[in-house]
């Protein structure tokens, strides 16, 4: 049984009737970490792992959300005065109706059966797509056309102000607007956004260190409010600037000592990783792989050595994969302490890069890393 008509009888078996099936994809970033937030460029690609979401209008304002993966139902009304967190994965399809609603949207009673084959806590944003597939079912459910920007939107104050998760909208735009074999450069100011090919001869391959510690939560937002601090000192010097997207290297260069040391290589992280993302795209549409690899491999030791956001297990899988034949690439991916990394590796090293990173990861840490070798897919949609 493939996984539309698995999902199809979960919903029959909780709720009783036909639904409708809604899909929306994870996403890894190639490059550009921490951009988002601060006005930036990123250079995510969709995944075709996936959120689904079998699901049917009901006649009460009212959702009833099963969750195959947390093995658990749960119900909400929409007319709840003081909706409040629980704290849990609930929060992320709770927060959408939320944010919808507030968007002025009018959100009809609902029935949703939801399974996933996103890793979590891999830094490939399970948390969007479970997001956007479920603002997605709710729009569609309600006979709302979708307009996927503000679909995206509300998504991430679903997760700033119910999850409490200060995220940029990098993740929610990727998983709304992805397309098959390419990536997506976006503006995070603009939200101005294009396609960019990937060559045929490479391979994404994301390794999974499978480890993910606590740190990640609390220090993603210490490193917004230290971009933040950053930006209200150096704006007294400029007053054009409104975020690092503003500053330049010279900027930093010249007035460095208006910040304090830490300060100073967090914004140093953010405005060279800016540069990166451009001169990225440059070379994927150019076809020049190998330089968009030493691109990747600068990018990791940036997030190492100035936003502090890497961990141990982590540079074991970057140093693994430099040192074997065909890997051009490899950098952490996502928020950082831990998760995954996404590697760029010549279709005919691919089995033999997987084998030997498996092996010494193991060798290294104990840990059996995960490997998946994956293809850029589809944004988010219905699925019938």
């Amino acid at each position: 049984m493939g996984v539309r008509d698995a999902l199809k009888a979960s919903f029959r078996e909780a709720f009783g009737g036909e639904s409708r099936l809604y899909r929306a994809p994870g996403r890894v970033n190639l490059i550009g970490e921490h951009t988002d937030y601060n006005d930036g460029f990123v250079l995510p690609a969709a995944l075709e792992q996936c959120t689904w979401v079998a699901a049917a209008a009901r006649p009460e304002r009212r959702l009833r959300v099963r969750s195959l993966r947390a093995g658990e139902t749960l119900a909400f009304d929409l007319d709840d005065p003081k909706p409040t967190p629980r704290r849990d994965w609930s929060d992320y399809v709770r927060g959408v109706a939320v944010a919808l609603e507030r968007d002025g949207h009018r959100l009809v009673g609902a029935d949703l059966v939801i399974d996933s084959d996103v890793p979590v806590g891999g830094g490939l944003s399970s948390s969007a797509a479970l997001e956007v597939s479920t603002g997605y079912a709710l729009l569609d459910l309600a006979k709302i056309a979708v307009d996927r920007t503000r679909l995206a939107l509300c998504c991430q104050r679903a997760e700033n102000e119910f999850v409490g998760m200060r995220c940029g909208v990098m993740d929610q735009f990727a998983s709304c607007y992805g397309a098959a074999d390419c990536a997506l450069l976006i503006d995070c100011r603009s939200l101005e956004r294009r396609l960019a090919p990937i060559d045929a001869s490479v391979r994404l391959v994301i390794c999974n260190s499978m480890v993910h510690h606590a740190l990640a939560g609390s220090e993603y937002n210490v490193r917004r409010a230290q971009c933040e601090e950053g930006v209200a000192r150096l704006s007294a010097t400029r007053p054009g600037v409104r975020a690092l997207r503003d500053v330049t290297l010279d900027d930093l260069a010249r007035h460095g000592a208006l910040l304090s040391e830490v300060v100073l290589r967090r914004c140093r992280h953010v405005v060279a990783e800016d540069d990166r993302v451009l001169r990225a795209v440059a070379a994927l549409e150019a076809g020049e792989v190998a330089a968009f690899g030493r691109l990747m491999y600068q990018s990791h030791a940036s997030m190492r050595d100035d936003y502090e956001i890497s961990c141990r297990e982590i540079d074991i899988l970057v140093e693994l994969a430099r040192g074997i034949d065909g890997v051009l690439g490899a950098r952490m991916t996502g928020g950082g302490f831990g998760g995954c990394t996404i590697n760029l590796v010549r279709a005919e090293a691919v089995d033999r890069f997987a084998a030997e990173v498996e092996r010494g990861y193991r060798a290294a840490t104990g840990i059996a890393a995960q490997v998946l070798i994956c293809r850029p897919g589809p944004g988010a949609g219905v699925a019938d």
